[in-house]
């Protein structure tokens, strides 16, 4: 009984040295975003009550994912959900929404990305998980296209470019339904099925909305 004492007094300090980096580090965070709003004449100070909790609750995730383990995943959802909301408060600070709007689409697409690490023993399970990993990083890299394409930085005139991102997750989704072909699992024809159904027709409005992409032969 005394060993576990001790162990558990060891450990005190360590659990309340993760919080206190943690805490730290959130609160360097919402310093930073401050002092660079202020500093280019953008401070708009109600944001605070936004940047604050965002950067609290992505604070609270960072002990839970240090110790791993059951709580690793909790930790992660608190680290994902409080950055979101700091980076809402970010852009709400910074005045920038109007511009800054598809980091609503990428930051979240690449919180679910995230959690391709995570992987089940059982190949359906895993198939699926990894099917909407990749789907949520190409809705990520669209999020993106939509920042370079609002701030001017792109420009593919009345093209159907959605059609490429349209056209990826098919091929994603293609590819890991044929994938279970190798796995003696039940209901393997059935998965496959299911999978390459959309998958084809995803693929061919993908090629559809692209008919008129200026690089399509």
């Amino acid at each position: 009984m005394s060993v576990e004492v001790e162990t558990a007094g060891g450990r005190r300090p360590e659990i309340a040295g993760r919080w206190s980096t943690s805490l730290a580090v959130a609160g360097l965070a919402v310093a930073v975003v401050t002092a660079a709003a202020q500093s280019i004449d953008r401070f708009h100070w109600w944001a605070g009550f936004v940047l604050v909790p965002g950067a609290l609750i992505a604070s609270s995730g960072g002990p839970l994912l240090a110790r791993g383990g059951g709580r690793a995943f909790v930790g992660y959802l608190l680290a994902c959900v409080g950055g979101l909301v700091f980076a809402v408060g970010a852009l709400l600070m910074f005045g920038v929404m109007g511009r800054g709007w598809p980091f609503m689409i990428t930051l979240p697409a690449l919180a679910v990305a995230g959690t391709y690490l995570w992987r089940s023993p059982d190949p359906l399970a895993r198939a699926f998980h990894r099917t909407v990993a990749l789907l949520a990083l190409d809705a990520a890299a669209l999020g993106l296209t939509f920042l370079l394409l609002v701030n001017d930085v792109l420009d593919f005139g009345r093209t159907g470019w959605w059609g490429g991102f349209v056209t990826v997750a098919g091929v994603v989704i293609l590819a890991n339904g044929l994938e279970l072909l190798r796995h003696r699992i039940a209901y393997r024809a059935q998965a496959v099925t299911l999978a390459v159904g959309p998958a084809v027709i995803a693929i061919l409005l993908g090629l559809r909305f692209l008919r008129d992409w200026p690089l399509w032969p």
